[in-house]
């Protein structure tokens, strides 16, 4: 009973720590990602993307890179963009940078995994939309692509997109919408965040080590001594553990870094990282807006390009001599709570986040703001409230068990 106690304390401490250590990045990503989707219209986007040709891809890419990181807010953008007229290679490169290349993504994952992985991530996501692009290129899906703007139907573009860049930056209402996109960006995944950063202080206070080594074969220290058929189970069970968080991204950087340092090769864990849009809900979504082939041939884009970019990112990074030693990234040593640049830049981004409730949600409370997200199930969104729930009752039991018994 005592080492279940000692587990639990050390769980829920690493988990709000874990949380601690990341707050001011999410802040920092979802503040810039508002004023983004704010100011910078989907009909603006659109007309630069109306074909296949590389110009197209790049700002396709630009455009997600400056987007948001939630994937039930880039398939909807995404949807919309092929819907007015982006071409559907530019859709899927706008899909991926907007999951794989965005900002506040990078900076957690500096904090959590240190410099190559967000190499990894920024290089691996425009291998990723090449390797898309090219696999559209080859295949040529013409009649899939009929079929899905058939199933989409026609788009209406609204009045507020036609203002000029200017007139929308010196809008206070547009500032106000910028306050409610911010609290719809955390509405979107709190659960989510809850959910992945409790989930990684459990694993690091309960899993054992053995468990890792059944799941992905041949775990160890030595990232170069992997064989090509152990890297490629790695890449391919990445996504499984991955779908089976229930999680995004955002969530699961912290149980990527716990991954990496059981042991996990590089190209795993980056497989892991890249598989937010290869989960089931993801694929249904995709068949309630395009069809169930459209979307099981976006599957396999998404799931052959994920798994060649990790398996070349490994493979180039272990030539170079940059592959990251997991010993480096023990984030279960760290000190969270310490008075160090954290936590004042913590206090700064909390300051902020007053800022932009206090311009959408009493400044600006008469402004209308409401942004098109994807179906989401309703049956797993109760599944994923009720576990956030009891994800805070765990971490408040903890902290009493840290504060008392350990």
């Amino acid at each position: 009973m005592q080492d279940f106690l000692e587990n639990w304390g050390h769980s829920a401490h690493t988990s709000l720590g874990f949380f601690w250590m990341a707050l001011w990045a999410f802040i920092l990503g979802y503040a810039l990602s508002s004023m983004i989707q704010i100011f910078v219209t989907e009909s603006k986007m659109q007309k630069t993307m109306g074909d296949a040709s590389s110009k197209s891809i790049f700002l396709g890419t630009f455009f997600g890179f400056i987007s948001s990181s939630c994937s039930f807010s880039a398939l909807a953008t995404t949807k919309s963009l092929f819907q007015k007229g982006a071409s559907f290679s530019a859709s899927m490169a706008f899909l991926l940078a907007s999951t794989n290349l965005v900002i506040e993504l990078g900076i957690i994952i500096s904090i959590f995994l240190g410099w190559q992985f967000v190499v990894g991530e920024y290089v691996g996501g425009i291998l990723l939309i090449l390797i898309a692009w090219i696999l559209i290129r080859v295949i040529k899906p013409s009649k899939l692509i009929e079929q899905a703007r058939k199933n989409l139907g026609e788009s209406e573009e609204k009045e507020q997109d036609k203002k000029p860049l200017k007139k929308r930056i010196k809008s206070s209402e547009n500032w106000a919408k910028v306050g409610k996109q911010y609290a719809m960006e955390w509405k979107m995944v709190w659960k989510d965040v809850t959910i992945g950063f409790t989930i990684a202080g459990i694993v690091s206070g309960f899993i054992p080590d053995t468990f890792f080594q059944t799941l992905f074969i041949n775990t160890g220290d030595g990232q170069s001594s992997f064989s090509f058929l152990t890297l490629l189970q790695h890449t391919v069970v990445g996504p499984i553990a991955a779908f089976l968080t229930f999680i995004g991204s955002m969530g699961n950087i912290p149980l990527a870094a716990l991954l990496f340092g059981k042991g996990v090769s590089f190209a795993g864990v980056m497989a892991f990282i890249f598989s937010d849009l290869v989960v089931f809900p993801v694929l249904r979504i995709n068949a309630t807006y395009y069809g169930w082939k459209m979307s099981f041939f976006i599957l396999f884009l998404l799931f052959s390009a994920l798994i060649v970019t990790s398996l070349f990112l490994h493979y180039s990074f272990d030539f170079a001599g940059i592959l990251p030693n997991p010993s480096s990234t023990d984030i279960t040593s760290k000190e969270h709570f310490a008075i160090d640049y954290t936590f004042y830049l913590n206090l700064v981004f909390l300051a902020i986040t007053g800022i932009l409730i206090y311009l959408g949600f009493f400044k600006g409370k008469e402004v209308m703001h409401h942004k098109e997200m994807a179906p989401k199930s309703p049956l797993l969104e109760k599944v994923l409230k009720y576990l956030a729930v009891i994800a805070y009752a765990w971490l408040l039991g903890g902290m009493f068990v840290w504060l008392w018994v350990v």
